[in-house]
């Protein structure tokens, strides 16, 4: 029978030796790699929303949707290569936040479920994820709305 001073004993004794052979983190580096590539990809975004204010004489208000577009197509682009896996191993988080990530997860997904066929496999599978990042994201709308009415109630903010 094991009593529980020494079943606490152990415990620690076990987190103390995890501890000293635990190799760590690269955590300043990783964050060095994820602030390079998300700066990378929102510059290459600036560039394509420059080359469409510049080029196509679009105010930068309109010129923001085309830019994402844009953005989009060449993450799955590079989705469907082999590149942008590769590329977010390494960048890490950096290639996650921006909207190429979103793209690279719904076309990896998609691509992944093709041998199942074009509604079950690549439909059913790829929306998996982005039915989930869209309620998500419904949900986080509304009760941001509500705090915002609540405070305009109160005077605090500019609710209506």
């Amino acid at each position: 029978m094991v009593k529980v001073a020494d079943k606490q004993m152990d415990e620690q004794h076990y987190k103390k030796i995890r501890k000293k052979r635990d190799p760590g983190r690269p955590v300043l580096r990783n964050c060095v790699r994820a602030f390079l590539a998300g700066g990378t990809i929102c510059l290459i975004g600036q560039a394509i929303q420059e080359a469409f204010i510049h080029w196509f004489d679009f105010d930068k208000q309109a010129a923001g949707n085309p830019t994402v577009a844009v953005l989009i197509i060449i993450s799955v682009f590079f989705t469907s290569i082999g590149v942008y896996d590769k590329f977010g191993q390494w960048a890490g988080a950096g290639s996650a936040v921006p909207v190429t990530g979103f793209a690279n997860a719904l076309s990896s997904s998609a691509l992944e479920y093709r041998s199942q066929g074009l509604v079950l496999g690549v439909g059913g599978h790829m929306f998996k994820l982005a039915g989930s990042v869209i309620v998500f994201g419904t949900v986080a709308a509304f009760f941001i709305a509500i705090i915002h009415w609540v405070l305009g109630l109160l005077g605090i903010g500019g609710g209506s």
